[in-house]
């Protein structure tokens, strides 16, 4: 057995977070993460209203296991009801980051939650342990969704490793047991997985995107801030997007600036979306996506990770 700062946390089968994936990752794959040995996440979108939160939260807390919440700090100054929500609904983890999150931390852990927030370079991680969090995600460029592409993952745990004293979770390009036992072996307490779930029929991503992620392989990602501007989404400029690379993305990378201002691709962008046209749409996903290959449950891959336990013992690592 994996046993870790993580596991006996929260009572876990095994050292391994499902990351919270804003618009793919609701209430329900949080509980099937969970219901697996995992702890699941919930992703919450900038625009979330509370009443969605309590919604979800409630849907995960019916595994009758420990889940979490995931939220935005930069979103949170413009909705600050998602807090109160998290805070109602208790959750096991709370994950804040991307923004000023130092003024929730406090709110939160006085609430018996406790804290995570995602770190991209050492001195990030460095700045989360003054603001008191629990738990440093150590978060590599190579990761589906937003975060800096600063640093790839294995260069940047062992640093945050060297300098903080708090557990640390590590993140990017994690997917499959060997992955999680290697970061194990350096040192974290647990993997934070966020791509190796895109599969799974318990996301909320349509057949023809969950498709499209099969089919990519791990040189099919493409990393910048295109989708961003053309929402308006006024996500901090350091913090870009790790997508499956389309055809919209490869046109407008390198020209924001009149992105952010052309409301026809704007337009397209929202057409596509609603359309399923992936050409054009996003789907956030990291270079793990190459791992992707099959259609799976949850649970099988949150049991696919328990491999690990068996790589660590052939090195007496476990």
């Amino acid at each position: 057995m994996m046993r870790t700062w993580l596991t006996e946390r929260f009572g876990l089968g095994l050292p391994l977070v499902g990351a919270p994936m804003a618009g793919v990752g609701d209430g329900r794959l949080a509980a099937a993460v969970s219901a697996a040995g995992g702890l699941g996440m919930v992703g919450v979108a900038a625009t979330a209203p509370a009443s969605w939160i309590a919604q979800q939260a409630a849907v995960a807390a019916a595994s009758g296991r420990p889940y979490g919440i995931g939220l935005m700090a930069w979103a949170l100054e413009r909705n600050p009801g998602q807090l109160d929500a998290v805070l109602e609904a208790r959750p096991g983890l709370v994950s804040v980051s991307y923004g000023d999150y130092a003024p929730y931390v406090g709110p939160l852990r006085e609430a018996g939650i406790t804290v995570a927030t995602q770190a991209g370079t050492t001195r990030e991680a460095l700045e989360a342990e003054r603001a008191g969090v629990d738990v440093i995600v150590a978060r590599g460029g190579e990761g589906g969704g937003h975060g800096r592409d600063d640093v790839t993952t294995l260069p940047l745990l062992q640093s945050v490793l060297d300098e903080v004293g708090l557990p640390v979770l590590a993140a990017g390009g994690i997917a499959t047991a060997r992955g999680l036992a290697a970061v194990l072996a350096a040192g974290a307490e647990g993997a934070w997985v966020g791509t190796a779930f895109l599969g799974c029929a318990e996301t909320t991503l349509s057949e023809p995107a969950r498709r499209r992620v099969l089919e990519t392989d791990e040189t099919g990602t493409a990393y910048g801030r295109v989708f961003d501007v053309a929402q308006r989404l006024a996500w901090p400029p350091e913090y870009g997007g790790r997508a499956l690379r389309n055809g919209f993305f490869d046109r407008w990378h390198g020209s924001e600036e009149r992105l952010a201002t052309d409301e026809a691709a704007r337009a397209d962008l929202e057409a596509a979306r609603a359309e399923g046209d992936f050409d054009t749409a996003y789907i956030y996903a990291g270079q793990a996506v190459g791992l992707v290959r099959h259609p799976r449950t949850a649970a099988d891959v949150v049991s696919g990770f328990a491999g690990a336990a068996e790589l660590l013992d052939r090195f007496g690592g476990s």
